[in-house]
């Protein structure tokens, strides 16, 4: 009897440890330091994700949008669209763990978890169901945005573009935000990024009737903090979004103002309240499943709440932060993630990055003022792993942004470089819809102003958006480009086509604008073998991206070129 007592006494040993090691540290010393039944934020782990689930990865229609499907077969094999983590967590896990008197706050495909409320009396019972695999706290932050610097309208006075007549659009006062960039060569080109769509994390768009938003395309909207789809709260995203995407010729342009967007609520800054990483993670999932391009979030993480709750300077590994694999999830499907870096400064012995900035896939936004000099309150690397942080910068110091009652206000913080350089990416992938994540961070690099000798102050520099496009034009030339090239290119009024050919044929070469329509004939005859130059003359043309076609012997060999003036 005294042997069954002790076997007995050694199994529900066993089962405790294994109960126990199931809620983790961060929860249990949660538990020791919390009032007595008070309700604990916390991650619930899953083994698996049912029974019979793997069938639904046979139908990926049914699990994200076709747009998302495109986006992934830029980096994803086609017959492995979706995987694993596209399943959401199983529908009858979820129920059991509710008989607790959980209240569900999130689900996340990426992690097979759901988050929400827990009284502590009931973490054993959850943690004995064998298909949890774990419980852990969902981490908060404090958050203090920078604060946007009023001032009083201003009136259209429409000085700068006017005075220099250079450009295709009146830009008004954002119109050194966007030059600092060489972003309105991109627009008299005709980029707006038409037909990219943009996910804008923030805290809340409180004024969406503002005019800079009257043409901007909303295709869809939810507030994850109320769980919604009002979206308001704060003036933050209003500046954010007016950034990236606003237009109100003669005051305000954003770089993208021609792309589709998705607006999401993940934060909550009308109190104190820490922020929680699950909010942004389920923003990210939507954004992911419904076919984001590209998401851009401000988030501006300065002080840290209690060390249980929290991630530190020194979880800046890319690897530790939920929020920063998230991050490289969504890259790992196309999204191309751009995040500011954060408004702590400079410290001379270590990282100041704020989560997921610290992301190898993330594109991490530094700011500068007008003249260039990064801004004093711009987050520096380098990650504790060593890779150099920020990736570039842009404009963060006084920024042209739309602002409550209708008036325009300037801003300061990374949280509206970041907007600048997401805006910048569309443009770029609106001209070439086949660039990945990593391709889009290389060039962005590549061509900054910083790129020859990256640092953890600047990283690769201010963005050059005309360099950079015209890095991926030369990238495009097709193997058998001896057959028809101009040089130079980019150009300015005048280049030269050159062209082979190698049998005796008729050969015809026409200039098309984007829209398709023939521009010019240059040749329209029979040609025998050898080598041809042909001076073309853009004068009469204005700014933006031609194509030069040569027909021969049944074949069509199309260039492309881009006037600048």
């Amino acid at each position: 009897m005294k042997k069954i007592i002790l076997l007995l006494f050694i199994l529900t040993m066993i089962l405790q440890a294994q109960i126990d090691n199931k809620i983790s540290n961060e929860v249990q010393k949660q538990i020791e330091i919390n009032s007595p039944n008070e309700k604990l934020l916390v991650w619930i782990f899953f083994t698996d994700k049912g029974e019979n689930e793997l069938n639904k990865l046979s139908q990926p229609n049914k699990i994200v949008s076709k747009k998302s499907l495109k986006r992934r077969a830029k980096v994803l094999p086609k017959n492995k669209l979706i995987s694993y983590s596209d399943l959401p967590p199983s529908k009858n896990y979820i129920k059991k763990i509710e008989e607790t008197n959980f209240t569900l706050r999130h689900k996340s495909r990426y992690f097979n978890a759901v988050s929400g409320y827990v009284n502590e009396t009931k973490l054993t019972d959850i943690a004995n169901y064998k298909f949890v695999k774990k419980i852990d706290i969902v981490k908060k932050y404090h958050k203090r945005i920078q604060p946007i610097e009023k001032m009083k309208p201003v009136k259209k006075t429409h000085t700068l573009n006017k005075k220099n007549n250079t450009h295709s659009l009146d830009y008004g006062e954002s119109y050194t935000q966007l030059e600092q960039m060489n972003v309105p060569t991109l627009h008299d080109s005709g980029l707006s990024g038409k037909g990219i769509t943009i996910c804008v994390l923030d805290a809340g768009f409180n004024l969406l009737e503002h005019e800079v938003f009257d043409s901007m395309n909303i295709i869809d909207k939810w507030d994850f903090v109320d769980n919604d789809s009002t979206v308001g709260g704060h003036s933050h995203g209003t500046g954010t979004l007016s950034a990236i995407g606003g237009f109100k010729e003669g005051e305000l342009i954003g770089p993208a103002f021609g792309a589709d967007f998705l607006l999401a609520r993940t934060e909550d800054v009308s109190s104190e309240t820490p922020l929680e990483e699950d909010n942004w993670i389920a923003g990210i999932e939507w954004a992911d499943s419904i076919g984001a391009d590209i998401s851009s979030t401000s988030l501006g993480y300065l002080d840290f709440d209690n060390p249980l709750y929290s991630y530190t300077w020194e979880d800046m590994n890319g690897d530790s932060c939920r929020i920063t694999i998230a991050s490289d999830l969504a890259v790992k499907n196309g999204i191309i993630v751009v995040n500011s870096a954060g408004n702590k400064g400079s410290n001379s012995t270590h990282n100041t990055l704020m989560a997921p900035a610290d992301g190898d896939s993330v594109i991490t936004i530094g700011a500068v003022d007008s003249l260039g000099n990064r801004s004093s309150f711009s987050s520096v690397g380098n990650t504790i792993d060593g890779r150099i942080k920020p990736d570039v910068m842009a404009m963060g110091s006084a920024v042209y942004l739309a602002n409550t009652g209708g008036t325009y206000s300037r801003g300061s913080g990374t949280s509206f470089s970041c907007p600048l350089v997401a805006g910048v990416t569309a443009l770029l992938l609106e001209y070439d819809t086949t660039l990945t994540p990593m391709q889009m961070r290389d060039i962005l690099r590549e061509n900054a102003s910083n790129s020859d000798s990256p640092n953890r102050l600047m990283g690769w520099g201010i963005v050059n958006a005309s360099v950079s496009l015209n890095e991926i034009i030369i990238n495009q030339l097709p193997e058998n480009y001896l057959l028809i090239k101009n040089y130079p290119n980019p150009f300015n009024n005048f280049t030269t086509i050159e062209y082979v050919i190698e049998e005796n044929t008729f050969v015809r070469i026409n200039i098309y604008n984007i829209f398709g329509q023939k521009i010019q004939t240059l040749v329209n005859e029979e040609k025998g073998i050898g080598k041809y130059k042909i001076n073309f003359n853009a004068d009469n043309l204005s700014s933006g991206i031609y194509f030069c076609s040569m027909q021969y012997d049944n074949k069509i060999i199309t260039t492309k070129m881009l006037l600048l003036k």
